[in-house]
């Protein structure tokens, strides 16, 4: 009885902790989707030529930045492509 009931309980903890994990790998693969698709966008539409630089270069670096900041990610690489810093 106590063991069937301990079962129970631990494959309830157990179904609880992969929904949450999926839940939150969904959120990172589309953050990912969305920052590497504007860091592609950037260069493309010549953004940085307007600003008198030239474009991103997109390298495992950038790419990895882009994926796992998303938003943020590409922010940070612009910017810091922007003062000089090469990455």
């Amino acid at each position: 009885m106590f063991g069937s009931l301990l079962g129970i309980v631990i494959a309830i903890l157990v179904a609880v902790l992969i929904y949450h994990f999926l839940k939150k790998a969904v959120y990172l693969v589309i953050n990912a989707v969305v920052g590497v698709v504007i860091l592609f966008l950037i260069n493309a539409l010549g953004i940085m030529h307007l600003l008198g630089k030239p474009d991103v270069p997109i390298d495992l670096i950038t790419i990895l930045i882009s994926a796992l900041g998303g938003i943020i990610g590409v922010v940070i690489v612009v910017l810091l492509h922007l003062i000089g810093v090469s990455l």
